[in-house]
């Protein structure tokens, strides 16, 4: 089962995943289209979100990773002149939040997550291009973060184009404006990890170790086993919210900073956390061979969406490799393949995945393809980590 699960995700990845996100290129314009509706048309004049763009410059260059496929490369390069070429802000730093079709500016709002993911898919590039623009525009970006983003409790969120502090919409959620949020406390450390895997530079590290004390001692909540995800300026938390995907997500990514760190102490200490997130989101959250999406007030949204079952596979096997006892783990895993392949996989010639369904597996929403959030940056990476980590299954 072992192998096979590894060859059915390597064939899904070459077979559907990449040949779809190729034929999003924009050759006329550059990077990539920024919208498919649920019908499979493509809106070739709409708005192109900086993190899709990104997250698709850092998909084809772990793709380009594993596959060794040169074509993967060229359309990396492709997506990273686009970034460096519209989305980098030359003059105040950092990245625009979107582009319109041409590349100018849509959206000049600077954001912390959205600097993350350019840092984080700027270090991939440069892993397999050794293209040194790549990485001192991620250096740039990482500065500008440590110095124009911060307050003396953490990491802020949102501003305008020259940097002065603005409403956090677009990180806000469930009826509250947050001040800091879990989210993009989680994606700056991971783009972090991947800077200082292939830097290995002090003041990455440093920075890194700071978040992880941080998630453990302002984000995590003990008592409940889960983290919390919105909070105002001195990481109290404003709403009771319980995000399944984030918390599977959260724990094999903490997981994968402290191996990249080296870091003994922290790995123990963040080590008991991260196992008790995985067995709060399994005995919690984990119904039907998937996983629900949230708990909001109480209230349960038994929705599946795509990225939240990609994560819980990659987690749920992480779980398993620590301790190889937990068969449950091991089946889950399996399971939510399965599910993944039965409900969440979108059969329909030139599609990729649904972006929901309901609790009975039928897709619950016209919700689009492709769209700003709604890129190869989970499904690509659950591909990437079953292939990279190889289990025996058997």
């Amino acid at each position: 089962m072992g192998d096979l699960l590894i060859e059915e995700v390597r064939d899904h990845l070459i077979d559907k995943i990449i040949p779809f996100w190729k034929s999003m290129k924009d050759s006329t314009y550059g990077g990539y289209y920024g919208y498919m509706d649920f019908d499979l048309n493509i809106d070739k004049l709409s708005v192109k979100g900086s993190i899709l763009n990104s997250r698709i410059l850092w998909f084809f260059s772990n793709a380009y990773m594993i596959l060794k496929d040169k074509s993967l490369l060229n359309d990396a390069k492709h997506a990273f002149t686009f970034l460096k070429s519209y989305c980098y802000d030359i003059t105040n730093g950092g990245i625009y939040w979107s582009l319109n079709y041409d590349g100018s500016v849509n959206d000049s709002t600077k954001h912390t997550y959205n600097l993350a993911f350019a840092i984080y898919a700027l270090s991939s590039y440069y892993d397999v291009s050794k293209e040194e623009e790549a990485l001192r525009i991620a250096k740039d970006i990482f500065h500008t973060i440590e110095h124009k983003c911060k307050d003396e409790y953490g990491y802020l969120e949102a501003f305008d184009e020259k940097f002065i502090p603005v409403s956090n919409e677009k990180l806000s959620e469930n009826g509250v404006h947050a001040e800091k949020t879990m989210n993009t406390l989680l994606h700056v450390m991971e783009a972090y990890t991947e800077l200082y895997r292939v830097t290995k530079e002090d003041e990455v590290k440093k920075c890194l170790e700071w978040i992880l004390n941080t998630i453990a001692e302002k984000v995590y909540n003990p008592l409940l086993s889960r983290q919390e995800v919105f909070f105002n300026k001195t990481y109290q938390s404003i709403l009771d919210l319980h995000s399944y995907g984030h918390d599977i997500e959260t724990a094999w990514l903490i997981d994968r900073t402290c191996e990249i760190l080296g870091n003994n102490e922290l790995t123990k200490h963040l080590g008991k956390i991260t196992s008790e997130l995985e067995r709060k989101i399994f005995t919690t959250a984990y119904h039907k061979h998937s996983l629900w999406n949230e708990c909001d007030r109480g209230v349960v949204d038994k929705s599946r969406i795509w990225w939240v079952q990609a994560e819980a596979l990659v987690g749920f096997l992480n779980a398993y490799e620590k301790d190889t006892s937990k068969q449950e783990y091991l089946q889950a895993v399996k399971d939510i393949w399965n599910y993944i392949k039965e409900n969440i996989v979108d059969k329909r010639a030139g599609s990729e995945w649904f972006w929901k369904v309901d609790d009975e597996g039928k897709p619950s929403s016209r919700q689009p393809i492709v769209e700003p959030w709604k890129c190869p940056y989970h499904n690509g990476r659950m591909c990437f980590e079953i292939i990279r980590r190889n289990i025996d299954a058997s």
